[in-house]
């Protein structure tokens, strides 16, 4: 019992000990309704990590007095789900509740994983109760879905978290043996970010490092320094993960891949989601060297599709090349500022017809309206180009890209300008 994390330990084992989500669970609320009556149905519980999904099933099947099944779909298949469903099979009594059937992360199972539930939920040889953090609506297929009910669950809020603390302190059977002096929440609060799980594991590091008989004062300083000093505290959730890609992308946006690939060592050793790192690559390839470097995007791109062929640990090696390419390029945002420039007119200018010489003409009555007319095709004429207006009259002469100072761009400003002589 005393080797288990501080969040195992502190587990609730009844709704009256479930901290939160009052609005599905608290008094008179519709799915306590439903426990205390004796019967619920199958659902989805949606919501982000650490806000008691997982201790909300085990407490049902505790209420219910039902066998308990869970199933992980990170690391379960299509047999795992079958092999359960034949074991609630031989468990299910007549008369009895239908066991639990408990699925995280039901948002990764894959459709044949999904349609392998769809029987015995339907049929009630098991009540399924899924938990995901992604929109169901999304993720878990449309006869699945109407088979379930969905709740949201919501991010603890401040009254929680404290509530959550002061718990651990007063109830845990190694905290209450250390004198913790609380003095101060705010980075506590912070970094959990309503997350009761994230909360527990911080207050459970920054007490570890306590010295033997001297009082634990907890400060905002205290909590900040404990989380900066281990790797192991690097949360995929919370500010640090934020932090850190932010760091990550500037040195990137910086040319500096030493940098940058100490910020992707962080990432690494913190446990980040892989594709997470490799769609800010791709964004970072069009939004900081974009044009400048056109290639870095279709290296950005491989990128990602190689990390989900070859997975990890090598997928790192993958995402350092391309961190370090992308570090080494030359930089332009000029695309970015372009389609920003081009946005704010289009607010402010709503929508402004098509010219008709751009508009196309299908049917015999658009011909007759002009539609298409003296619309000149660029690729009948010398260098497969002609001047014509392409924007709409009121605002003929915006410009919305422009060039910056480096040698790709340089190269595609001198050949517009070339074509189109002032304009460029």
């Amino acid at each position: 019992m005393m080797s288990q994390p501080l969040a195992e330990r502190l587990r609730p084992k009844t709704l009256d000990e479930y901290i939160g989500q009052e609005h599905l669970v608290g008094e008179r609320a519709i799915l306590r309704k439903m426990i205390e009556g004796g019967r619920v149905p199958s659902f989805i519980l949606w919501g982000p990590p650490g806000v008691g999904k997982t201790t909300l099933a085990q407490i049902i099947s505790h209420k219910l007095d039902a066998p308990f099944y869970a199933l992980s779909a990170i690391n379960s298949g299509v047999k795992d789900v079958r092999d359960v469903i034949e074991k609630a099979k031989s468990n299910r009594f007549f008369n009895t509740v239908s066991p639990i059937l408990f699925i995280d992360e039901i948002h990764r199972f894959s459709k044949s994983q999904q349609d392998s539930l769809l029987n015995a939920v339907e049929t009630g040889v098991v009540t399924l109760i899924g938990a995901t953090t992604e929109n169901p609506s999304f993720e878990v297929i449309r006869p699945l879905l109407s088979r379930c009910q969905v709740y949201v669950l919501k991010s603890l809020d401040k009254r929680d978290l404290l509530n959550l603390l002061d718990r651990a302190l007063k109830e845990d059977m190694l905290l209450k043996e250390k004198d913790i002096q609380l003095q101060e929440t705010d980075a506590l609060l912070r970094y959990s970010g309503g997350d009761a799980r994230k909360l527990l594991n911080i207050l459970e590091l920054v007490v570890a490092a306590d010295v033997p008989g001297e009082p634990v004062i907890i400060t905002d300083q205290l909590v900040t320094e404990r989380l900066q000093e281990n790797p192991a505290a690097y949360d995929k959730g919370g500010e640090m993960h934020y932090d850190i890609i932010s760091a990550f992308i500037k040195s990137i946006r910086g040319s500096d891949p030493d940098a940058a690939i100490y910020w992707l060592a962080r990432m690494v050793a913190g446990g980040e989601d892989p594709e997470f790192i490799a769609r800010r690559l791709v964004i970072s390839a069009s939004e900081d060297i974009g044009l400048a470097n056109p290639n870095a995007l279709l290296l950005a791109n491989a990128c990602f599709d190689a990390l989900k062929k070859i997975g990890w640990p090598e997928g790192r090696i993958i995402l350092a090349e391309t961190t370090v390419y992308l570090a080494c390029c030359p930089k332009s945002n000029s695309a970015y500022k372009s389609i920003d420039a081009a946005l704010a007119l289009v607010e402010k200018t709503g929508n402004l017809p098509v010219p008709l010489h751009l508009r196309n003409a299908p049917t015999a009555l658009m011909k007759e309206l002009d539609y298409g007319k003296e619309y000149k095709y660029a690729h009948d004429f010398t260098e497969n180009f002609v001047k014509q207006d392409y924007l709409p009259k009121e605002i003929l002469n915006e410009r919305f890209w422009k060039s910056q100072q480096n040698p790709a761009e340089l190269k595609l400003q001198e050949h517009l300008k070339r074509l189109w002589k002032d304009r460029y």
